[in-house]
């Protein structure tokens, strides 16, 4: 089977994407506007790009109007952000924050959830997320002809609950953090396999 882009509706190639380029991290994205209404999203076309200095990027689509979202919106207008690390415990609320409620609503509200004052940002941190990282508005690259950028931030300053913590690093059986599959479905990140990487004969930890 093959599937030109050229010649395949946008909505059928969104819909291959997202089956095929997983499990996906998701950003929890917490963001202010400039009037002082928070907002959450969840965005799962999202990675680490490096770590000199420290960088993330996610891509937000439009809504269904076409009109930015609110979480752009509100980087263009502040230029500050902060990703939170979404876990199994977490996952309905995130899904909750997954609606395109209108720009007043404030999200924390809606969803129950607990708004921690950022240190180097405006924007709350969800006090229910064991990991946050505080991030300042690097660069918004457009990409495509359907109005999406690329967001990109940098790490301004790491918050690790000590829950999370096993001998001083992030332990992934502790963070039991949830990732994007296709369609309504999600995966657990409990069922993991080591492969050692080798470098001229040697194996590489």
């Amino acid at each position: 089977m093959k599937i030109d882009p050229q010649t395949t509706p946008p909505g059928d190639i969104s819909k291959l994407m997202i089956r095929t380029i997983l499990p996906r991290p998701i950003a929890w994205i917490s963001t202010v506007s400039s009037d002082g209404v928070r907002n959450i999203a969840p965005f799962s076309f999202f990675m680490g790009i490096t770590s000199e200095p420290p960088s993330v990027c996610f891509a937000p689509a439009r809504k269904s109007d076409k009109a930015k979202k609110d979480t752009l919106a509100n980087i263009e207008e502040t230029g500050e952000f902060v990703v939170n690390v979404v876990t199994e415990e977490l996952a309905e609320a995130m899904n909750e924050t997954a609606t395109d409620y209108p720009p007043e609503v404030d999200e924390f509200e809606r969803a129950g959830l607990t708004p921690l004052a950022s240190e180097r940002v405006s924007p709350p941190r969800i006090g229910e997320s064991p990991v946050h990282m505080e991030c300042k508005l690097v660069q918004i690259v457009p990409v495509g002809k359907a109005g999406v950028v690329v967001v990109i931030g940098e790490i301004v300053l790491f918050h690790i609950d000590e829950k999370v913590l096993r001998d001083g690093k992030v332990d992934s059986n502790l963070l039991r953090a949830v990732g994007r599959m296709g369609g309504m479905e999600y995966t657990k990140t409990q069922d993991r396999f080591i492969l050692k990487r080798k470098k001229f004969g040697r194996d590489v930890h």
